[in-house]
């Protein structure tokens, strides 16, 4: 089970043009707005990466608009823990178990995926909230992520399952997001 005191938020590359083109935009855009803000609600950490951000362009100010008081950490690695500073960054919350979202789900996710479990933390690939531009791409990169010992949830299960209960100030405050 996902836990407050334990849980981090993931955002990979939701960026420039290639945010558009990948499969079910909109509905992945959404889920990750609705993760983003979540996440914030819970007082997750969240950390947010740009793939090369000169070259591919910044994070999609709609879904930046929820990321205020973060900043990107840009990289040029494909895994998010092959950029000492972002693998730094994660291991200094102290937080195990790591919600994964973004693009593309079969390049920089996977990947990410990957070297966090190499790394002994606990992956949560939120399904709903990763895409690649070929649907079978991300179909076989969430297969080989959970063969790979990764766990597959979606947004509104990973936060009730955060939640654990409805008679709390943070019950009211993330229904109208899922709602």
């Amino acid at each position: 089970m996902l836990t407050l005191s334990d849980t981090g938020l993931i955002l990979i590359d939701v960026q420039g043009k290639l945010a558009t083109l990948v499969a079910n935009s909109n509905e992945t855009l959404g889920a990750v707005s609705t993760l983003i803000q979540g996440s914030q609600l819970l007082g997750l950490p969240v950390i947010w990466v740009e793939q090369l951000p000169d070259k591919l362009g910044a994070t999609l100010p709609a879904v930046a608009a929820h990321l205020s008081g973060c900043e990107p950490y840009a990289k040029s690695t494909f895994s998010a823990l092959g950029n000492s500073v972002i693998s730094q960054a994660i291991a200094s919350t102290g937080r195990k178990d790591w919600l994964v979202c973004g693009i593309e789900a079969h390049i920089c996710v996977y990947q990410t995926v990957c070297d966090l479990l190499e790394k002994g933390y606990n992956a949560h690939v939120v399904s709903d909230a990763v895409s690649s531009r070929n649907p079978e791409h991300k179909a076989l990169a969430l297969d080989k992520m959970q063969r790979s010992g990764a766990v597959l949830t979606c947004v509104e299960m990973a936060l009730y399952e955060l939640l654990q209960r409805a008679d709390i100030p943070e019950f009211k405050a993330i229904l109208p997001l899922v709602k």
